[in-house]
């Protein structure tokens, strides 16, 4: 299948909550990462935009730079929250404009397990729609003035499966990024059409997806020859990165995010 803008187009059973970033419970490590910010001012606004004759509702971030790369970011499996919004922010504060994307549809934000899982679920089973909300988010990017064929799309848990799906659909961008997402290759995929680099975080102590999935990713890919990175961080488990959490590890946090900047520096240069 053929993918263009214009008609282009597993996972934890364990709740674990957010909270806002400037809570008492947020750990040194976050503070540290919010003192590298940079000061430039960046814009922000909320993005309605439709798919299947549905409205969605993402978040838009735009850097204080002209012709800033792009940056579509998939949320995890409890929708688009604070947390992805400030993800967003600490992006455009680096340069990037970036489009927070919706897969649930405008004003559906679950709030418990059992639709986390319902909403979730119903996408794993329908790829075709899975995609066709990567369209329409990919053209609600370009719709912002953006050029999403030279962007990166990364994506939290859900959000970083969400992203692989993009990569095995041929849609031609930089780079695929997913922060501890899940592995597996639907049925009658494979990443022969991939055409960027993908760069993969994991934790080593995830209980989700195991370390077993994530050297059979890493063997998938070789064998189809595409370009990748995969970092593990001992002692990280699943959803390591959602600070305020009591999962967040802020030793995995801080390097992925590290490398994650000078991955796109190096791919921006």
């Amino acid at each position: 299948m053929t993918f263009t803008l214009t008609s282009i187009y597993t996972k934890s059973s364990k709740r674990y909550g957010k909270k806002l970033l400037y809570s008492a419970s947020a750990s040194l490590g976050l503070a540290a990462l919010l003192l590298s910010q940079t000061a430039a001012a960046i814009t922000t606004k909320n993005v309605t935009y439709t798919v299947d004759n549905q409205p969605y509702e993402g978040y838009y971030a735009k850097a204080d730079k002209p012709n800033a790369p792009f940056i579509l970011l998939i949320h995890d499996w409890d929708g688009l929250t604070d947390y992805e919004r400030k993800r967003a922010d600490m992006l455009a504060n680096e340069g990037y404009n970036v489009l927070a994307a919706d897969m649930f549809g405008k004003g559906i934000r679950p709030t418990n397990i059992e639709d986390n899982k319902r909403l979730t679920g119903a996408l794993y089973d329908d790829r075709s729609k899975m995609r066709r909300l990567l369209q329409g988010a990919l053209n609600a990017g370009q719709a912002q003035g953006n050029d999403a064929r030279t962007g990166v799309t990364m994506g939290y848990c859900f959000g970083g499966t969400v992203a692989l799906e993009l990569a095995r659909s041929g849609f031609p961008q930089k780079a695929f990024v997913p922060f501890h997402g899940a592995f597996d290759t639907p049925t009658g995929q494979s990443y022969n059409k991939t055409t960027g680099e993908i760069l993969v975080f994991h934790g080593s102590a995830d209980e989700s997806v195991s370390l077993e999935s994530f050297a059979t990713l890493g063997k998938t890919l070789e064998a189809a020859k595409v370009p990748h990175e995969m970092v593990t961080y001992s002692g990280a488990p699943h959803a390591f990165s959602v600070f305020g959490s009591d999962r967040y590890d802020a030793r995995a946090d801080e390097r992925s995010w590290k490398r994650y900047l000078d991955f796109l520096a190096e791919a921006y240069k």
